[in-house]
């Protein structure tokens, strides 16, 4: 926090046009911090954040970001989760990562706060009440997870170099008002008569994270990433701490719009082999197309038949992160913003 006797500090928010990014920099802006977003997108944004256009993969365009900056949170990646375009995942999840923290490294910043991905511990089975212990895989069910896992490993091997000091942050699901892709998708495949179709055990339980609750643990990241802390160099699971069913959750979403959950029950194996199928088709056809995994990719099947949630009693100790937004209120509040968007 500043005060009248400190200059307000100085922090940038790589993909700052993304979901995440316009809460965390709301956030930033509320404390007072001067803000810079650096982000493909050319959008607008209200008050005095300062928005550079520019690619992760481009040197002179994260140094230019990263000067003058007191804490950097590298938000930006590619969600891309398909057996395809693996060249260009490899250059904006790794490649990108290398560049931040390389530019964050020359500019002399303090803090680099890296948003990772649960993922990074994923190797395709269930992970129950699964907590920082847990080893990162030798083999991954998607080039994203692995990219995510390499980022953050180097990003944390990083820290103390040069002043620098890092940490990570392992959200899971994250939802929220403004979300353009996970809850869309839902309401998306329940007006397309989609969404009564499931896949595997419906009683699997999956973490969520709702969106403030994340800005919240990057933000406590942010106060905490100082010498001697506990955080610097450390990775932290931060969810709702409330597992739930997922095809539940998809029914409190998309009830209040009038449709029901799946009722018909596709077995892993052939969901499994379908969607191998799509992906290849979608390949072949049209050069793997980005965000459009529409549920159906090799790596989402995966998920939707396993347990995968996460002990956050770490994050609570040596953060003092505490999820403020309930899971029920967290819907509710991206319901009533969904509606209102309609």
């Amino acid at each position: 926090m500043n005060t009248s006797n400190t200059a307000p500090q100085r922090s940038l928010v790589t993909g700052g046009a993304g979901f995440l990014g316009r809460h965390l920099i709301d956030a930033l802006r509320a404390r007072g911090d001067h803000v810079t977003s650096l982000d493909l997108s050319d959008a607008a944004w209200r008050g005095d954040v300062q928005m550079i256009r520019g690619d992760l993969r481009d040197p002179a365009a994260v140094d230019a970001a990263c000067a003058g900056q007191d804490a950097v949170f590298h938000a930006a990646s590619l969600v891309h989760t398909k057996h395809s375009r693996e060249e260009l995942v490899r250059e904006v999840n790794l490649g990108g990562a290398r560049n931040v923290l390389r530019a964050c490294q020359s500019a002399g910043v303090r803090r680099l706060i890296y948003v990772s991905s649960a993922s990074v511990v994923y190797e395709g089975k269930d992970i129950q009440n699964g907590d920082e212990t847990l080893p990162i895989p030798r083999r991954f069910p998607a080039l994203y997870a692995e990219t995510k896992a390499e980022a953050e490993r180097e990003l944390l091997a990083a820290n103390g170099q040069g002043g620098l000091l890092t940490a990570a942050i392992r959200p899971h699901v994250v939802f929220g008002p403004g979300d353009t892709r996970f809850l869309p998708a839902i309401l998306s495949r329940a007006r397309s008569g989609k969404l009564r179709f499931g896949v595997g055990d419906p009683h699997k339980r999956s973490d969520f994270t709702y969106v403030d609750n994340l800005v919240d643990a990057l933000l406590l990241a942010d106060a905490r990433l100082v010498p001697g802390s506990p955080v610097a160099g450390s990775a932290y699971f931060v969810t709702n701490g409330e597992p739930l069913a997922f095809w539940e959750f998809v029914r409190r979403v998309a009830a209040p719009f009038g449709y029901a959950g799946p009722t018909i029950w596709i077995p892993y194996r052939l969901a499994y082999g379908l969607a191998a199928l799509r992906e290849r088709l979608d390949e072949l056809l049209r050069g793997g197309t980005l965000h459009a995994e529409e549920g159906l990719s090799r790596f989402a099947i995966n998920y939707l038949c396993t347990d995968h949630y996460f002990d956050i009693s770490k994050a609570r100790r040596e953060l003092g992160y505490e999820p403020r937004v309930s899971l029920a209120e967290g819907i509710e509040r991206t319901v009533a913003a969904l509606r209102a968007a309609s």
